[in-house]
């Protein structure tokens, strides 16, 4: 969700108002995503780099954070949504970390549709953590390292519970992946828009969400093994 900032100094307005008005683009986002019938939204929020900024636009984020945990609470207990995180949660503020935990907790019976928020997230450092659980458990011989495979990779990964993304949306115009999700989207297709965050919307979701259903996606394969063009249609959407 990429643009915030640029967008508030770009209309000569603190880089602040840019990140409340990304805040009102999620809410949007998030109910499309969900009337549309995808399993699965994440949302880069806030990435373990982030943490370098300077501390008043840190808190300002933090705080915005709050606001959309208690105003989207209702929105997402009543729609089944499930809300769940990745990233060093314990590294939030506690008058952050509480309320979304405990959102999280009650939400965790929901089925209409996941929705992730990656926050202080990096994709290196979740390699490297679950790296160090593997090797602590092949310390205690509770694992030996020819056991270790991709499997048992993905099975100590924040998104260990989550399917691979199919989809990955990135807006502003900026055309990589800024340590998201490094292992897991090693077979997503990517939509790079111009579009600030703050103006995203549902017409530029449906956009994006139109020229991924025009791709053929073979994962390894050719287009003679995977048979008829829709042969991968039936899969649920998620991105």
């Amino acid at each position: 969700m990429d643009g915030n900032g640029r967008w508030a100094v770009e209309r000569g307005l603190p880089r602040v108002e840019g990140h409340r008005a990304g805040a009102d683009a999620v809410h949007r986002t998030v109910k499309a995503c969900r009337e549309l019938g995808l399993s699965h939204l994440t949302l880069y929020a806030f990435s373990e780099q982030n943490w370098r900024r300077p501390e008043a636009e840190v808190q300002a984020l933090m705080q915005l954070l709050l606001e959309y945990v208690r105003r989207e609470r209702a929105e997402i207990l009543d729609n089944d949504i499930r809300l769940n995180a990745i990233g060093q949660i314990d590294r939030l503020p506690a008058f952050v970390r509480g309320p979304l935990r405990e959102l999280m907790e009650r939400s965790a019976g929901n089925r209409g549709m996941v929705l992730t928020l990656a926050l202080s997230y990096g994709g290196r450092e979740e390699l490297v953590a679950a790296t160090r659980r593997l090797a602590e458990r092949v310390a205690r011989g509770e694992l030996a390292p020819d056991d270790i495979d991709e499997a048992a990779l993905e099975g100590h990964l924040d998104t260990h519970d989550l399917p691979d993304p199919d989809l990955l949306i990135r807006t502003s115009g900026e055309e990589r992946i800024s340590n998201f999700l490094l292992w897991q989207l090693a077979y997503t297709e990517l939509h790079f828009t111009p579009v600030a965050w703050p103006e995203f919307d549902r017409t530029h979701l449906l956009e994006a969400l139109d020229r991924f259903g025009a791709r053929e996606r073979r994962f390894g394969l050719t287009s003679a093994q995977l048979g008829a063009p829709d042969s991968l249609a039936s899969e649920k959407s998620r991105c």
